[in-house]
């Protein structure tokens, strides 16, 4: 299968690689291109202004957590039907798991995809040095097709020539576009990041909007086009969620899964309800700011991340929904809960009451907890068997005190010794799992066919 693709990488992070990427998704959707969107690493924030700019899901291809032979499948999972892949990079070009060597880098990625790789370069303090910088990155690992540059806030004509003249003399990489400054298209940031799409709603669809038009304006489309159909086909098969888990069987009722989302809990990957779905769930999305009970029937619930800590005040006044959660869980109903799932199950978030759920309070520090994790199931669970080995990844700003019940839902190791976390069950809550670690349920995914099996135990009991 040959899909036109290309990935958009940086020498570091803050290049504007997100705002580049983006821009190019949009910009090619508005020449009427089906146009699959896609990001490097676990990021869930950029791929929301993937999928507002492309009209079809942002999907994560992260080597680390799925493993590097599921990236060519998921690829061509997401990328089905369409006319031209753009890829987001991860950090700089060749920056992976730490300590691990080109692991679940952008560089890494890109070979797994035979893809063409253009590097955005913030050209905002530099002029001929861009072309030892490029010429490097070009020659560093020769598996990497460094196939075009896209400068970055560029300051003027004048500058904008000195670019040009210095690559075209010392890199052999040819330019396919250059970028004015703009703040015009700024995408506002807090404490972990961009402010995710979800959010900003109208704000979010017109600074998309405005990264389509600079970027149309800016880089040759017609070469990025060209670049992106050298890419060779795939020998790999599309990933299928149907090939991937053990359904119910024949006849059986279909479970109804809530899984809640809007602002408050807009981290999630599009897998991982696929899974879901192809386990024998009927998959129903509610919005906890907004939705005073749970959804008619609900069998199973999945909490994933967000940001419950902006939207504590409007959570903790929608009593009658966490008094619904606390009544689901204490009935024995499977509730999975990662990061932000974590915090609303909590008695207290900021000093402010939640569902009550699970015997521990949280609280917003200064302090960024973040890194890839490889885990070992310490229970068994509505997710797992004990003893199940998997790759995850966290990525807050709270604590949790206490941070584990009697059975903490996984251990692993830190540099300061062997760390437990989460909730594997809880008094009163026997079929909760809950924790700060993110799970992409594409690497393991009999979670969603353990999840969705004991959902319907709970219906039919």
């Amino acid at each position: 299968m040959n899909i036109p693709r290309l990935v958009v990488a940086a020498p570091s992070s803050g290049a504007g690689k997100t705002t580049i990427a983006t821009g190019l998704i949009a910009a090619l959707a508005a020449r009427g291109l089906a146009v699959s969107p896609h990001k490097v690493g676990p990021d869930y924030i950029d791929p929301g202004y993937h999928g507002l700019a492309a009209g079809r899901p942002g999907r994560n291809l992260d080597a680390f957590m799925c493993g590097p032979e599921r990236i060519a499948p998921l690829f061509l999972h997401g990328a089905a039907g369409a006319d031209v892949a753009v890829v987001e990079g991860v950090m700089g070009l060749f920056d992976g798991a730490s300590g691990r060597g080109e692991l679940a880098s952008t560089a890494h990625v890109s070979k797994l995809l035979r893809a063409p790789v253009v590097l955005v370069v913030d050209a905002s303090s530099q002029s001929r040095s861009v072309a030892a910088l490029v010429h490097g990155f070009a020659s560093w690992d020769p598996e990497v097709r460094l196939a075009g540059v896209i400068l970055n806030r560029v300051a003027s004509d004048r500058h904008e020539r000195l670019l040009r003249e210095a690559l075209e003399e010392g890199s052999g990489v040819p330019v396919l576009g250059s970028v004015r400054r703009s703040a015009a298209v700024a995408t506002p940031s807090r404490h972990l990041g961009l402010i995710p799409a979800a959010e900003r709603s109208a704000e979010a669809l017109r600074a998309v909007a405005d990264m389509g038009e600079l970027v149309a304006a800016s880089v040759d489309l017609d070469e990025v086009l060209a670049l992106a159909r050298t890419a060779p086909p795939l020998t790999a098969e599309p990933w299928d969620p149907a090939g991937e888990v053990t359904p119910l069987a024949a006849g059986a009722a279909r479970p109804r899964i809530a899984v809640a989302g809007g602002a408050a809990f807009s981290f999630s990957y599009a897998e991982n309800t696929e899974l879901l779905t192809a386990a024998g769930a009927e998959v129903v999305p509610f919005d906890p700011l907004h939705a005073d009970a749970l959804p008619e029937g609900t069998a199973g619930l999945v909490i994933g991340g967000g940001f419950p800590e902006l939207y504590v005040r409007e959570l903790s006044a929608n009593g009658q929904l966490r008094a619904a959660i606390a009544a689901f869980a204490a009935a024995g109903g499977p509730v999975s809960a990662e990061c932000a799932g974590l915090l609303y199950l909590g008695r207290e978030l900021d000093g402010l009451p939640m569902c009550g759920v699970l015997d521990t309070s949280a609280r917003m520090t200064e302090r960024l907890t973040l890194g890839y994790r490889e885990a070992v199931a310490l229970e068994e669970s509505t997710l797992l068997p004990g003893g199940a080995r998997l790759r995850g990844h966290e990525f807050h700003r709270t604590v949790c005190e206490p941070e584990h019940g009697e059975r903490p839902a996984w251990g692993w190791r830190l540099p300061t010794g062997l760390h437990f976390e989460g909730f594997a069950g809880a008094a009163g809550a026997e079929n909760v799992h809950a924790s700060y670690l993110h799970l992409h349920w594409a690497g393991y995914p009999q979670i969603a066919a353990t999840f969705t099996a004991a959902a319907a135990a709970h219906r039919a009991g």
